[in-house]
C-alpha cells in the first residue's frame, strides 16, 4: 500500500496516510479539522541492476571496478563447478576427437 502526503488548506498541516489506492481521499485535517488535499509524491525510489541504465554504466570508477571484481568472481566459481577431468567445450557437449581421412583408410 503506498504512503499518500495531505496538506491543510487551513493551517498548512502536513501529514502523511498509509493507505489502500482503492480508499478513499481524506477530507478532514487531523489537527484542525479544515479541508485538506492529496499532493502529488515522488514515487518510491528506484534501483536499476544489470546494464543498459544511467545508474549502472556512469557510476564512480571504484563502483565500476567492484562490480567487475564481482562479475569475474562469479564467473571463476561457475566454472569451478564443472567436474574435472570431463572434457566438454563451452555449449556442454562431450568433446569428441574426429579422425582424419587417411586414419580412416588404415582401418
Amino acid at each position: 500500500m503506498p504512503t499518500y502526503e495531505y496538506k491543510c488548506l487551513e493551517c498548512d498541516h502536513r501529514f502523511e496516510v498509509f493507505q489502500s489506492m482503492t480508499a478513499d481521499l481524506l477530507t478532514e485535517c487531523e489537527s484542525c479539522g479544515g479541508k485538506v488535499k492529496r499532493l502529488i509524491g515522488t514515487g518510491a525510489g528506484i534501483i536499476f541492476k544489470g546494464s543498459g541504465f544511467y545508474e549502472t554504466d556512469y557510476r564512480s570508477a571504484g563502483y565500476q571496478e567492484s562490480a567487475k571484481k564481482d562479475k569475474q568472481g562469479t564467473e571463476i566459481s561457475a566454472k569451478a563447478d564443472k567436474p574435472k577431468g570431463s572434457k566438454t567445450d563451452d555449449s556442454g557437449k562431450k568433446a569428441t576427437k574426429k579422425k582424419s581421412s587417411t586414419e580412416n583408410k588404415k582401418t
